[in-house]
C-alpha cells in the first residue's frame, strides 16, 4: 500500500512551480516523466508523492526536499502588482511566489538580526481607501516626510529611505516589462514587503516604483482582494498621486522648474531624480498645464526616442536593496551561523534564490570568508638607517639614445 509522504504541503508544489514559471501542471508531468493526473493530485492534496517522486520534485524544481515539508509564507492581505491589469496570470503568479519566498527569507534572518524598528505611521486611522480626497493624498505625503526629516527638497534614495523605516525590500528580474513592483503587508512580522523589477530600469523609475509601493503600503493596507479587483484602476491611480506628491512636493518642486516646458523639465531632473514623463503627469494633476498641453508634451516626448530612455538615465547607478545583504553578512561574520549551516538547516530554497532576494552576490554561499592571519613583529631586525628607511640605492644607467 502507498501512503506517499507524510506531511507534504501542496500549496508549496503550487509555490514552486509559479516561481519556476513553469505554466502548467501537464508541463511539469513531461519535466519528471509522470502523467499530469498524477501531478494534478498532488497539487489539489488528493495524493501526496511517494519518496522517490518526491526527490524528483526537488530536483526539478531546484529545491530542497524539506521545502515541501513546511508551511507557505503566504499572506491573506491582497498583493499589489503594479500593471496588474495588462500582466499575465504566469507573470502575476510568479511575482506572488517570489515576494512569499521574500518572506520566508526575511524570517529567516530576523532569527539572528533585529531589523529596523518599523516607523510607518497609521495616516489613514479609521479612513476607507474610497473617502480619500487628492488633497488628503498630498497632506499624507507631506505629514510622512516630516515625520521622517525630509523636508521639502528631493528624496534621491527611496529604497534606501523604505529599509531605514523598516520595510524589507528586495530588487530581481521579473523577466517581463508587464511588472515593476509588488507590495504586500506580511502577516509573519506586519511589515511591508516590496519586491521591485530591475528589468530595464533607470533610477528614476526606481524611485517611482518605490514611492508608489510605499503609497499603497500607505493607503491600502486593509484593502480587501475584492475591492482590489473592484477598484483596481482608482487603488492604482492614488498610488501613483501619493508617490508623485512624495517625490514632487507641489511648492519647492514648483519654485525649482523654470518654466512649463520639456526643456524645463530636464532642467530639474538632476537634482528632483524624477522622470520628465513623471513631471508632465504631476503638472498636469496640479492643474498647472491642461490636457491638450499634456498631450503635446507626450508628443513630443516620444518624437524625442525619450520614451526608450530619457536623457541623464544611464549616468545615474541603480540603487539596490541592502538590509538582507547586510544581516546575512553579519550573521556570518559575527560566527552565529555558518553558510553551510544556514544552507543545511534553515533555508528549504536553492542558494541562488536566496542570493538574488537577498541581494547577495551570485556564489556567496559557495565562497568562504578569507581567513584572518595574525602577524608578529620579529623579535630581532636590522636598526632602521638615519630617517627611519633601509635599502640599497641601485642606480641605473642611461637609456640609449634612438636612431
Amino acid at each position: 500500500m502507498r501512503i506517499g509522504t507524510p506531511g507534504f504541503v501542496p500549496a508549496r508544489l503550487t509555490e514552486a512551480r509559479a516561481a519556476r514559471r513553469i505554466p502548467s501542471m501537464t508541463e511539469l508531468a513531461r519535466m519528471l516523466g509522470v502523467t499530469s493526473s498524477k501531478v494534478s493530485r498532488w497539487e489539489s492534496g488528493e495524493h501526496s508523492p511517494e519518496p522517490d517522486a518526491l526527490t524528483d520534485l526537488a530536483r526539478e524544481l531546484r529545491v530542497r526536499r524539506e521545502f515541501f515539508l513546511r508551511p507557505v509564507f503566504d499572506s491573506t492581505r491582497p498583493f499589489f502588482h503594479r500593471k496588474l491589469a495588462s500582466a499575465s496570470k504566469r507573470d502575476r503568479t510568479y511575482q506572488h511566489a517570489q515576494v512569499n519566498w521574500l518572506n520566508e527569507v526575511s524570517s529567516i534572518a530576523q532569527h539572528y538580526v533585529d531589523l529596523p524598528e518599523l516607523d510607518i505611521p497609521d495616516l489613514m486611522t479609521s479612513t476607507h481607501f474610497k473617502q480619500l480626497r487628492d488633497s488628503d493624498i498630498e497632506g499624507f505625503a507631506m505629514s510622512l516626510r516630516e515625520h521622517w526629516g525630509l523636508g521639502d527638497g528631493p528624496c534621491i534614495d527611496v529604497v534606501g529611505l523604505l529599509e531605514r523605516v523598516g520595510c524589507v525590500v528586495s530588487s530581481i528580474e521579473m523577466g517581463t516589462s508587464k511588472l515593476d513592483g509588488v507590495c504586500s503587508w506580511s502577516e509573519i512580522d506586519q511589515r511591508p514587503h516590496i519586491l521591485l523589477a530591475n528589468d530595464k530600469m533607470s533610477l528614476p523609475r526606481r524611485q517611482m516604483d518605490a514611492a508608489h509601493e510605499l503609497g499603497h503600503a500607505i493607503l491600502h493596507k486593509n484593502v480587501t482582494e475584492s475591492e482590489l479587483k473592484s477598484d483596481l484602476k482608482e487603488i492604482e491611480r492614488q498610488a501613483f498621486r501619493f508617490a508623485s506628491a512624495f517625490l514632487m512636493p507641489e511648492t519647492s518642486y514648483i519654485r525649482d522648474l523654470p518654466n512649463f516646458s520639456l526643456a524645463g523639465m530636464l532642467t530639474v531632473k538632476e537634482r528632483w531624480r524624477v522622470s520628465i514623463k513623471a513631471q508632465i503627469s504631476r503638472l498636469r494633476s496640479l492643474g498647472l498645464i491642461d490636457s491638450d498641453d499634456a498631450t503635446r508634451m507626450y508628443k513630443t516626448y516620444s518624437a524625442k526616442g525619450w520614451s526608450r530612455v530619457e536623457p541623464l538615465d544611464r549616468e545615474w547607478k541603480l540603487p539596490q536593496p541592502q538590509l538582507l545583504k547586510d544581516a546575512f553578512q553579519l550573521i556570518v561574520d559575527s560566527g552565529t551561523r555558518t553558510k553551510e549551516d544556514l544552507l543545511a538547516v534553515e533555508f528549504t530554497l536553492h542558494r541562488g534564490d536566496i542570493e538574488n532576494l537577498a541581494n547577495l552576490p551570485s556564489g556567496w554561499f559557495l565562497k568562504d570568508p578569507s581567513p584572518v592571519i595574525e602577524l608578529a613583529l620579529r623579535k630581532t631586525h636590522d636598526k632602521p638607517a638615519a630617517g627611519g628607511m633601509t635599502g640599497q640605492i641601485i642606480s641605473f644607467s642611461n637609456r640609449p639614445d634612438k636612431d
